[in-house]
Formats: structure tokens, sequence, C-alpha cells
């Protein structure tokens, strides 16, 4: 482990050094891609959100706020206008205009596009002048906004003079000049990229906003092992590193050095199944689905003992969750968050009664570099599941790997997090509970649980201005979705950054590590 902590101290010293206002940043795993269209993957977007910006940003309190857009309005129930701010320029000088916008939108519906779900619903886009454009949907989109805070600008001169207008598709492993390079209207340019070692960023000068901190340069590297990614923080290697895992959060606060920056986040962790194919892609059965049958995703659930986990797995740092969403997020009711009992004996007599007696082999499929102790999530669920008769063949791997795996839907059984990016209900409800259309609907529902009692509900929240009335409509939804056993959730993971004593940083409860809003002290 020394040997491994050295080698990690000798990499980030020899590559760039150090001096005041370099920040150096680690995460348990890389940003795949400096393409902001081509994985909604939080870490991905937060990554990319510091050199590309969209129409509506999201402020310190998660409320929305002018970005490339200054102000916007409905000019009708289905059509919302935004005007542009000017005089704004992309890294390489190009200015921006509408022309951006209108590409930038028809890149998220393109094919290799993993954004299609918060532009799904837009019937067109049109440029009114220069620094005007209007967004007609098919139906009234009063949260449109919101939807937007998550959706980069991209230039159309760079995409198109670097074969870049169309998203990279993760899941088949495409790359093009995207993937590597930027050129965004952010606070920070990207300058260097070596993926999976090391990303460099500097201070974009002419950034068209403010700019709170004052970090000229960041280094971005990814640090898998956890005792390594502590022990750079602990020497100084490393200023800004997370998650911290939650058996060292005691150890760091009581360094002189660094200190644990802890609270509740927005990310929904839960099991997803196989509920289309007639016969399971990786199973011991044979000429069926038994996750077809809820008798048996009941089963799964009531077997999975959450207590166990939060308190063995997550030593406390996890909330456990009967919903999709939790506290924070629009919609949420207190009393609906109830999950079925932990029940083993239950679950057996279930199995039985769906004709599994003696249970039956799958592959579950988790990342172990993505979520808090995911690994050992999936190591503890299957172990709970091997007492009523479930051999579950465990597929634990990097998130590079994985995520293309399950995005392309080759999996039978995972193991996801989803933050709602619009700290609204209906995200979840369109991008992971709806049935799966070719338009982006249901893009995230990997498993393809369908009821279309709940997509129904899904389009009358996304309209529904009458917050009580909207608050009963995600309550319907989501209590069909409970009673289906559409998915299984298991917890809220906490936040845990690690952060030096030298650095000042602001956390967001949905995670985002925003570059401009480091300070380094003197």
């Amino acid at each position: 482990m020394q040997f491994r902590s050295w080698m990690v101290a000798a990499l980030l010293c020899a590559a760039f050094g150090v001096h005041a206002q370099t920040v150096r940043v680690a995460n348990q795993g890389d940003a795949l891609s400096m393409d902001p269209h081509s994985l909604n993957e939080s870490l991905q977007l937060d990554v990319t959100a510091n050199v590309y910006d969209p129409l509506v940003t999201r402020e310190k309190d998660l409320s929305i706020g002018p970005g490339l857009a200054t102000s916007w309005k409905q000019t009708s129930p289905t059509v919302w206008r935004f005007e542009l701010r000017k005089g704004v320029r992309f890294h390489d000088g190009t200015p921006f205009t509408a022309d951006d916008v209108l590409f930038s939108m028809a890149r998220t519906q393109a094919e290799g596009s993993d954004m299609k779900s918060y532009t799904n619903d837009f019937k067109a886009v049109r440029k009114v002048d220069s620094h005007t454009v209007e967004i007609e949907t098919n139906k009234p989109f009063p949260i449109l906004p919101s939807m937007l805070s998550r959706v980069s600008i991209m230039s159309k001169k760079w995409c198109e003079d670097n074969q870049a207008t169309r998203p990279v598709d993760r899941r088949k492993g495409v790359e093009n000049a995207a993937s590597f390079r930027a050129n965004g209207t952010g606070p920070f340019r990207l300058r260097e990229r070596q993926p999976g070692v090391r990303t460099t960023f500097v201070r974009n000068n002419s950034y068209w906003g403010k700019i709170e901190g004052n970090v000229q340069e960041v280094v971005f590297t990814p640090i898998g092992n956890d005792a390594t990614r502590v022990a750079a923080l602990l020497s100084g290697e490393v200023d800004v590193m997370e998650p911290v895992p939650v058996q060292d959060i005691e150890r760091v606060n009581a360094s002189p050095s660094a200190r644990v920056l802890a609270g509740p986040e927005l990310r929904t962790i839960f099991l997803g199944m196989d509920q289309k194919r007639d016969e399971l892609l990786y199973s011991s059965v044979k000429g069926k689905n038994p996750f077809k049958d809820k008798r048996v995703r009941q089963a799964f659930y009531q077997a999975i003992d959450i207590d166990g986990i939060q308190k063995t797995v997550m030593r406390g740092a996890s909330r456990p969750t009967g919903l999709m969403v939790g506290p924070g997020i629009n919609g949420f009711d207190a009393s609906q968050n109830k999950r079925l009992p932990y029940d083993p004996e239950a679950s057996k007599k279930l199995m039985a009664e769906a004709g599994y007696p003696n249970g039956f082999e799958v592959t579950m499929n988790c990342p172990n570099d993505r979520y808090v102790n995911d690994a050992r999530i999936c190591q503890t669920v299957a172990a709970n599941l091997a007492r009523i008769g479930v051999k579950i063949n465990l597929a634990a791997e990097t998130k590079g790997t994985y995520f293309p795996k399950v995005l392309r839907r080759d999996t039978s059984f995972y193991l996801l997090g989803w933050t709602p990016s619009t700290v609204d209900s209906h995200d979840p409800l369109n991008a992971i509970m709806s049935c799966v259309d070719d338009k982006g609907t249901g893009q995230f529902n990997l498993g393809a649980y369908c009821n279309p009692k709940v997509d129904e509900l899904a389009r009358k929240v996304q309209a529904e201005t009458d917050t009580a009335k909207r608050n009963a409509m995600i309550r319907e939804a989501f209590q069909i979705h409970q009673d289906d056993i559409g998915h299984i959730p298991l917890h809220q993971q906490a936040l845990a950054w690690g952060v030096s004593r030298k650095v000042d940083i602001v956390q967001r409860a949905d995670n985002n590590v925003s570059f401009k809003l480091i300070t380094v002290k003197k």
C-alpha cells in the first residue's frame, strides 16, 4: 500500500508540481469522455460543466439562474422564448449565437446521444434572431428551464470542423474529437486530457461570468483504490477528493491537514431487473423470464437486509428508501417512503409460488468505482439472495466497461444510482420509470419496466402547473411503481468529500464540484 501511495504522489508531483493556485482533485473514477452529450452520468456531466455552459444554470442552493440565456418566458403553453447572452465567445474565440443552441439541441437527439431524455418532448427549436430562440414542446412543459440545466451548448462551427456533429456512442466504444478535446464557453478550458490518468483544466480569463474562486489550474486524477486516495489527501498530494470511504471519515477529520465535508446527497441507489425479454440473457432459467413475475421481484426485494447494508457496509452513511427519490426532490412524500419488510421466509414462499422453490442462477452487473461502496453493496445483496436459493454471479467492474454494457441493455440484473438533475420527481418518472421508446423516454429504464398508467401520469406531471394536483399525480405514479416492484430502491448515499484545510469549496447536494467556487487560502 505504501508503494502505491508513493507512486501516486510521485505521479502527481512530477506531472504538475505545486503552486499556490493549483488545485488537485481526485475521484474514484474518471470522466469517461469530454463530450457533454455522450454519457448522462453525473460525474462526467459535472466535470464537463466546468468547460461548457447550459442556457440555464444551477446556483449553489440548486435553484435555477441565468446561464447562456439571460431570461426566458412562456409565450404560449407550449412555447418558451429564451433571450441569449450577448458578447460570449467559445474558448477558440468563435462568437456564441442562436445557431449553436439549435445545433446543440439537435445533437442531444442524434444517434449516440445519452441526453435524449432531456429534449425528447421538443417539437421544434427555432431561431428568432441571432440571440433569441424559441423551443416548442409537444405538450405544456412548465419545468422546461429546469430540464435545460444539464444540456451543454457546443460550438456548431467547432463540431463541424472537427467531425464531431454527433456524440460518441459509449455503448459502442466509439470516440471522436469531442472525446479528448473541448471548446466550450465555461469558466475553465481543457488543457490536457489523458483518459484514466489525468485531465488538466486552466482558468478561462475571458469568461463571461463571475469566477468566485482564485484557482488558476485544476488537475483531475482518478484514484480507484480507497486507501491510496485517502493517503494522497492526508499527505497533501491531493487537495480535494471524493468519496472518502466511510471507514476513514473519522481519521481524515482527525488529521491536521484535511477535513471531511459531509451532507445528504440526492442520489438514490437501486436495483433493476430485465422485465422485457422472454428469456434472460444471463440466467440458469431457460425458456422464460422469472423477473416478469412480480412474486420473484418481491422475493428479491424482501430478501435484502437493507438495515444490515446501512450498518455494516455504509456504516450509517446512507438513508434506506422505499422510493426512487429522497428528501430534497420536488414531489417527495415522506409518508409514502416505506419499504417492504425484510423477510427471507416470505421471500422463499414467494419463490416457491412462482415455481422456483430451489431458486435459480443469474448474473448481476455492478460498478466497483462509481458509487459509495458499490461493489460491497452488490456482494452483500448476493449473500442475502443466496439465503433464498438464488445464486448470483457477480460481475463487478470499472465503470468504463460497466456503463457501456448496461446502457446497451446487455444485462439481466444490475445496480444503478440516479440523481434527478432537475431536482424534481418528473426526472426519474421520465428517464427511469416510463416505458422505453425511441425518442428518449425511459432511456435509463434499463430493465424495460412498463406500466402505461405510470406513463400517462408522467406526461400529466410534466404539464401540470397546480402544485397540489401535480404532487397527487406524482404520488399515484410512485405508488403504482412501488406496487409493481418496478425497481428495488435501496438507499440515498451520503456525501463525503475530503478537503485540504488550505482549500475552501462549496458542496452541493447534487455532488457537483464546481471549480469556479474553489479558493486556495493564502
